[in-house]
């Protein structure tokens, strides 16, 4: 793909792969490239990630919110986020059609921020 939002995946991956080499980072990727080992043996016949990822990072939240909704619903599958990094203090964000399961899991990654917080800004 080509513009602004792919270039954007593009330059994040960058900065994860400098960051932590140790991971298998792939991107941008399509879902079903992503998930499908077939579609992913014919886009990216190369990659150690595709057709296998457990991990998805979108690039904006709306495209974000969409994507593990009709995730969720379709696969009954669990989906915890969105999880939104990089403010001074855990917040997250709950749909209103959300879960039980979902508050259960949004607080459990809250209060999980919360204590890595709490542990950068008083070190033992």
């Amino acid at each position: 793909g080509k513009g602004d939002d792919v270039e954007s995946v593009r330059d994040a991956v960058a900065i994860a792969r400098r960051l932590r080499p140790d991971l298998k980072l792939e991107g941008p990727i399509q879902y079903d490239a992503a998930i499908d080992p077939g579609v992913a043996r014919s886009k990216m016949p190369e990659s150690e990630v595709a057709g296998q990822a457990t991990v998805f990072i979108f690039p904006d939240l709306n495209t974000g919110n969409n994507t593990y909704k009709a995730v969720q619903r379709s696969a009954n599958a669990v989906a915890i986020g969105p999880v939104i990094q990089g403010l001074n203090r855990p917040v997250n964000d709950l749909s209103r059609g959300c879960t039980v399961t979902d508050i259960v899991n949004t607080v459990a990654i809250t209060a999980i921020q919360a204590q890595e917080n709490d542990q950068r800004e008083n070190p033992a």
